[in-house]
This record gives structure tokens, C-alpha cells and sequence, in this order.
């Protein structure tokens, strides 16, 4: 079990480098999508907020979880990162240490979930 965090960075910083890369990659992303969004560690994990949930991130021993709620996932998408051999939950995607995140798909989650959050 990880030490408890109180930043990005430091949650970040404390796994492999393979997690590292997928992480700083989903949280630039969420950040270019989505610039006022809040950052900060919510159920001891990554998590960002704009209005509302936008979504989170954790890291495991070989995958790391994006989550966002099952609202911002259309079979469209999910069918997309299934063909690409990725593991969609209802609300999640696992990024295993050896795929690239794939970045239209999450973009796209992303960008639901903004436009859901607009009340």
C-alpha cells in the first residue's frame, strides 16, 4: 500500500516510471481540455472537477484506471478503446504499462463529461 498523499505530484511520483508516463499524460490532457479544472487528491487518488466530477486516476502494479463516471462513456468510445485492446469498465479505461494512453478516446471522455457538468 502507498503512503497517503497530499499532491498530484507526490502521488505521481510514487510509482514506476511506465505509471509516471501514462499519469502526466492523463493529467495534461484533462488540464489542455479542461484549464480551470480543479486538481487535487479526492479517495486518495488524482482527481479533477469542473461544476462537477470530471474524473480521476489511479495506478496499480501493471495498469493504471482512469475513471469518470458512467454518464461520459457512449458505445461509440467504448467500442473504439475495446478494438484497441484497452479494458472499458462501465466507468473506467485500464492503460496497462505497455499501451499509450489513447488520447482522442480520453479527450472525448473528457469533453462529455464538461458538457454533462454544464447544469
Amino acid at each position: 500500500m502507498k503512503a497517503v498523499v497530499k499532491s498530484v505530484d507526490a502521488y505521481i511520483a510514487q510509482f514506476p516510471e511506465a505509471a509516471q508516463q501514462i499519469m502526466n499524460r492523463l493529467r495534461a490532457l484533462i488540464l489542455l481540455n479542461v484549464p480551470e479544472a480543479e486538481e487535487k487528491i479526492m479517495y486518495g487518488v488524482p482527481f479533477y472537477r469542473h461544476r462537477d466530477a470530471l474524473g480521476g486516476f489511479a495506478a496499480y502494479q501493471s495498469h493504471v484506471s482512469f475513471g469518470f463516471g458512467s454518464d461520459s462513456l457512449t458505445e461509440e468510445i467504448a467500442s473504439a478503446l475495446s478494438e484497441k485492446g484497452y479494458h472499458v469498465g462501465k466507468a473506467t479505461v485500464q492503460i496497462r504499462f505497455d499501451q499509450s494512453v489513447p488520447e482522442r478516446e480520453i479527450t472525448a471522455i473528457v469533453l462529455t463529461k464538461l458538457k454533462l457538468n454544464v447544469h
